[in-house]
């Protein structure tokens, strides 16, 4: 048995919980099956997530929150060290969960309610929190992306810019990832895809540590390039991409315009589609989704790629 601040749960219920995450605290909530659930408000300090674990108790829970920028990090990496299963739930399919249950109101403790139902109820993969060196690469990497953006406006007006600190930023990223074998291992095999470069492998590894673990399909939505069905009844819509990592897929799509003209699998099947009358830019989208599932399926099995699969 697991108690939780004087609520005792049995054996046969796995306990779940969850976090509403904010700069300065914590709300937490355990639902209790035989009664209305424990919620507790905690600092978002060392001191406050220490307070947070030991109110889980020692059992293994399962318990969700959503990210948050930064702020969810230290609280991740604490359940994660503490045996618990941490599972990481997006606002928006939160919001549309909360208005299934009839919950309306919003406030930190209901999101904290909330998000414990939907560690129970909805199928969600718990996730382990990236490493430092991961996430430096990710932070080197919006920074890269922002003064990327800052170029082209400033080129647009015409005025003196240069783009030596953007590139610097991008050598930064590559000496962190060629600091851990891992992330070396992971950039050969991604590097090795006709139409993907450095600025596209290194977004890739910052933006989609999922790679390699998730389904083709998960990984496809995760990118927002997983076509959803429009159908009711007798009616048939149009297939539409939505969600998704849509600066990532920016960057992505360029790289399927490269792939679409240098990787010869990839050639044919744009022009398979652009035969049967798909418009040009779904054929990209489309290529786009073979390249992640081509990248995801290569992480997968650690080969590199090759024309011919071995």
């Amino acid at each position: 048995m697991s108690r939780i601040q004087g609520k005792t749960f049995t054996d046969t219920h796995q306990v779940y919980a969850g976090i509403d995450v904010c700069k300065a605290s914590l709300d937490l909530h355990v639902l209790d099956p035989g009664g209305d659930g424990v919620s507790r408000h905690f600092a978002n300090t060392n001191t406050g997530i220490r307070s947070l674990i030991a109110c889980l108790g020692g059992s293994p829970c399962r318990v969700a929150l959503e990210p948050t920028g930064r702020f969810h990090l230290a609280v991740w990496r604490a359940l994660d060290a503490a045996g618990h299963e941490a599972v990481l739930l997006n606002p928006f399919r939160v919001r549309r969960f909360a208005e299934v249950l009839g919950t309306m109101a919003k406030t930190d403790a209901i999101d904290a309610r909330v998000l414990a139902q939907a560690a129970a109820g909805l199928d969600a993969a718990p996730s382990s929190p990236p490493s430092d060196v991961c996430l430096r690469i990710k932070e080197l990497h919006g920074v890269r992306c922002g003064f990327a953006d800052a170029l082209v406006a400033a080129r647009n007006q015409r005025g003196a810019a240069t783009d030596k600190l953007a590139r610097r930023l991008l050598a930064g990223q590559i000496a962190l990832i060629e600091a851990d074998p891992a992330l070396t291992r992971r950039r050969d095999i991604l590097a090795s895809v006709p139409g993907l470069g450095p600025v596209c492998v290194t977004a890739l590894i910052a933006e989609l540590p999922e790679l390699g673990t998730a389904s083709d399909n998960q990984i496809a939505a995760l990118v927002g390039v997983a076509p959803f069905n429009r159908d009711s009844g007798k009616w048939r819509g149009k297939r539409k991409v939505k969600g998704g990592r849509a600066h990532l897929r920016r960057i992505l799509y360029m790289a399927a315009v490269t792939a679409a003209r240098f990787n010869p699998a990839l050639t044919a099947f744009r022009e398979r589609l652009r035969a049967a009358g798909k418009p040009p830019k779904a054929a990209f989208i489309a290529v786009l989704r073979k390249l992640v599932i081509l990248a995801n399926a290569l992480i997968r099995d650690d080969r590199l790629w090759t024309p011919q699969k071995p």
